[in-house]
């Protein structure tokens, strides 16, 4: 019985280091006051151990033995530390539980900025293929606009030369009224 007591203490100590090890950020204090209260209560266990070892050496008993209330007295310390271990066993899963909620809180914090991200590049994709559209467009309509100026000024030219032959043979009918 005293070979599993010692188990169970080696088993806890070792949860207490490997809590130690995995500690989330220091910004968490739910989980390192968790920590704190676990690491407490197994302070207290060995402490309790330590009792029920002293309890197990009292004899007061005629001739060296055990009485039944040196017994019970073992009894009652192995039964508070029974309950201390069912407490500690509780307290660490509240402090999985929080260290499962802190990964999850990070795997949401991760999405959350990937999304952020994704909906960044889509938007600054959008305003890309916009402008791109627009540029060929004003592309467009700058040629348009050139060959309109093209298109006037050739008709511009050949209003100017029809004015001067219609000017040119008005005054060729006039000279040859006049001559005659």
């Amino acid at each position: 019985m005293v070979k599993s007591f010692i188990t169970l203490i080696i088993c806890l100590i070792a949860l207490s280091v490997f809590a130690q090890t995995i500690t989330p950020d220091p910004d968490s204090l739910a989980y390192q006051n968790q920590r704190k209260k676990i690491n407490t209560m197994l302070a207290q266990r060995v402490a309790k151990f330590g009792d029920y070892t002293i309890s197990l050496g009292q004899h007061t008993g005629i001739f060296g033995l055990q009485t039944k209330k040196d017994i019970r007295r073992s009894n009652e310390i192995l039964m508070d530390i029974t309950r201390t271990d069912n407490a500690i066993l509780e307290q660490t899963k509240v402090l999985l539980s929080l260290k499962d909620n802190q990964l999850k809180y990070r795997s949401y914090q991760q999405q959350t900025v990937q999304s952020q991200a994704k909906e960044t590049q889509d938007v600054s994709i959008g305003y890309m293929t916009t402008i791109n559209k627009l540029r060929v467009q004003n592309e467009k309509l700058t040629a348009q606009l050139r060959e309109s100026e093209d298109r006037n000024s050739s008709i511009k030219k050949w209003a100017a030369a029809i004015v001067v032959v219609i000017i040119g043979l008005i005054l060729f009918v006039n000279r040859k009224r006049t001559r005659n």
